[in-house]
């Protein structure tokens, strides 16, 4: 059954203007080379959360480094870490190695073009599986992310909280009315592109709009208020101390982040958490000692980092430290030379560091 707000609504004409402005204007992209599900597949990823300058050259890296599904299939997990680092929200591409490796063995490496198989797959949702549908096999599947919602909010003047997930839903029943059935690959890439260059959250470029004639909110004026979104909560701040411990031989201490949880896997330097920035060498030194289980004496404060994530923000003081000691053996900590700092893969907050303390200590 047809949307109530399409009953009206020149889908036809509105597929056809948004076509053509895409197939004139799409900006020239490294995913856009080809219509390859695997290519299509590690963009989409890639591109969750994360703005398109800044994805190109990782995605280019990334596909240097992994141009076909068995060669990400299986790669070591340090390798594709190494490879993602800076990009953040690492499950990412911990969930895409899982799913590939999936699609290698279990269908013979071709990625699946029906809706149930390849949103089985991990980390595959409905956007992700909407988009390399649409794309790359050209099936009527909706594609809906932020910029699409904000779109749709707009043309068909829908005022439903777009940071609720059941208002997907919404939009996802709007698109399989919406959408065009000759070209999905063109209509949802025009939606995504049109969100991004013209209908974008702030003073949006309406007169350069391909679709303005359809646009209600236009019409009406109340294209500023559109699309309802509740604020997110604030940030909760998490103090912290980390430290760049150096033994005897001038090697420097790092250690690895547990299997799970927020930024897995990834290397970093020894951390504690504290109540307050007061905290005195001598405290900071007794906490330390006991996380890493040897005598360590605190030096410096040698920088100080701040770091957001979506849901806490991390404020480290950073700190130097030297261990009385040559040889090391705790498992997840290992020493190393500074010129080999760079083949391990960090968290941001933890590169920042790197690029201080080692390009003035060396």
């Amino acid at each position: 059954m047809q949307h109530e707000k399409l009953n009206e609504f020149n889908i036809s004409q509105f597929q056809q203007d948004l076509i053509n402005w895409f197939k004139e204007n799409q900006r020239t992209l490294p995913w856009r080379e080809n219509k390859d599900p695997y290519r299509v597949w590690v963009s989409e990823i890639m591109l969750q959360q994360t703005r398109v300058d800044t994805v190109i050259p990782y995605y280019l890296n990334f596909m240097r480094e992994f141009p076909t599904l068995e060669d990400l299939a299986y790669a070591e997990e340090d390798r594709i870490l190494k490879a993602w680092e800076g990009l953040g929200y690492y499950s990412r591409v911990r969930n895409l190695q899982t799913a590939v490796r999936e699609v290698v063995e279990e269908y013979n490496a071709a990625v699946p073009d029906t809706l149930k198989e390849i949103s089985a797959l991990k980390g595959v949702g409905p956007y992700t599986a909407g988009a390399i549908l649409s794309i790359a096999y050209a099936k009527p599947e909706p594609a809906v992310d932020g910029n699409v919602m904000r779109v749709l909010s707009r043309v068909l003047e829908i005022d439903e909280d777009i940071a609720k997930a059941k208002t997907r839903k919404t939009f996802e029943a709007i698109i399989y009315d919406l959408i065009s059935k000759e070209d999905p690959s063109s209509f949802n890439q025009g939606l995504m592109e049109l969100g991004a260059l013209i209908c974008t959250p702030t003073s949006p470029g309406c007169l350069l709009c391909p679709v303005r004639e359809h646009c209600m909110a236009y019409n009406k004026g109340i294209q500023d208020t559109l699309p309802v979104k509740s604020k997110k909560k604030k940030a909760k701040r998490k103090l912290m101390a980390a430290f760049v411990v150096k033994d005897e031989d001038g090697k420097v201490l790092i250690e690895k982040r547990p299997d799970k949880g927020l930024l897995a896997g990834l290397w970093q330097f020894p951390n504690v958490e504290v109540d307050s920035h007061s905290f005195n060498k001598e405290e900071m030194a007794e906490a330390l000692s006991l996380a890493i289980g040897k005598p360590i004496s605190i030096r410096d404060r040698i920088q100080k980092v701040e770091h957001v994530f979506s849901h806490i923000v991390w404020d480290i003081d950073v700190y130097t430290a030297v261990i009385p000691i040559k040889e090391w053996e705790k498992e997840g900590q290992r020493f190393v030379d500074q010129y080999q700092i760079e083949d391990f893969a960090f968290p941001v907050s933890h590169q920042k560091i790197i690029k201080h303390y080692f390009s003035e200590a060396f």
